[in-house]
């Protein structure tokens, strides 16, 4: 009992710290203090130093040299990856609506809205013109659909003719490396241009298609009038989105070399209509 009450008897005996003139030996000024005010204050600066440096590593760019907390270019690729996996997703609904509407119109049938096709709220965005791929089942799809055109050429030639009237702007100048081949599957031409190259819309229309996915890179697609439809493939960037008006000749898009089917700088341009895929050579001066 002797020593405990010793203890809290030297905590709280007071000391006094004095500083005094050197010549005159006057004091200048005392502190008195005793050692639980004085540790009673270092735990004060204590906390005051830590949540000052807490705060600061938390609200300031400080906080990116915590090791295993994200820098801004980390954040950066983690949000482009969430984006891109988004529209990977709407691609993917987007190429279910675009398989079944085309067997229906194959067989005859109006298309489908794609509420009727897609689960209850996943529909009315998305838009009923969709991005072809180069699946198996898509190409059997196209192949049926140049059988169905040689078929009936007199019936389609005949309402081509107010197509061949129209004025179609080139979508890029540049070098034809890959013409139209149905055969090959490939329902398209591709057009070589030097990097940076803008892209142009080739008639008047509304972009229904607009994102990106992991075939083509970023794809732009834009419905026309006589049923027309225009798909650019190979984007490095574009500049419209879902529901702008285009005109023709208007930029839409930066050429580039991106997607798993990409073999360097190019525009992969396709051209439909009522759904049968048609040469652009034949329409277009590249």
């Amino acid at each position: 009992m002797a020593s405990g009450h010793s203890k809290k008897k030297a905590l709280r005996e007071r000391y006094i710290f004095g500083v005094f003139d050197i010549e005159s030996h006057k004091q200048v000024f005392n502190i008195k203090f005793s050692v639980l005010h004085l540790l009673l204050g270092l735990a004060g600066f204590l906390i005051v130093v830590v949540t000052s440096v807490v705060l600061t590593v938390i609200y300031t760019p400080l906080r990116e040299l915590v090791p295993g907390y994200p820098n801004a270019q980390t954040r950066q690729v983690m949000m482009e990856n969430a984006l891109r996996a988004d529209s990977l997703e709407k691609v993917i609904h987007l190429w279910e609506i675009h398989l079944v509407n085309l067997q229906r119109v194959l067989a005859g049938q109006a298309p489908m809205a794609p509420e009727e096709i897609l689960p209850k709220g996943q529909g009315p965005d998305i838009p009923e013109f969709t991005v072809g791929g180069r699946s198996r089942e898509d190409s059997l799809l196209r192949a049926g659909a140049e059988l169905r055109e040689q078929q009936s050429r007199s019936s389609i030639s005949g309402s081509n003719l107010h197509i061949e009237g129209l004025h179609f702007f080139p979508p890029v100048r540049g070098l034809i490396t890959s013409g139209f081949s149905p055969a090959e599957n490939h329902y398209a031409i591709d057009i070589v241009a030097p990097e940076n190259s803008v892209i142009y819309a080739v008639l008047d229309g509304t972009v229904n298609f607009a994102s990106w996915t992991e075939e083509f890179g970023y794809v732009l697609q834009i419905q026309h009038e006589n049923n027309l439809l225009s798909i650019y493939k190979h984007c490095s960037q574009l500049f419209k989105k879902v529901g702008d008006p285009v005109t023709a000749g208007s930029a839409v898009a930066i050429i580039g070399s991106h997607g798993t089917y990409s073999t360097g700088f190019h525009l992969h341009f396709e051209l439909w209509h009522k759904g049968v895929p048609l040469d652009p050579a034949d329409y277009i001066n590249f």
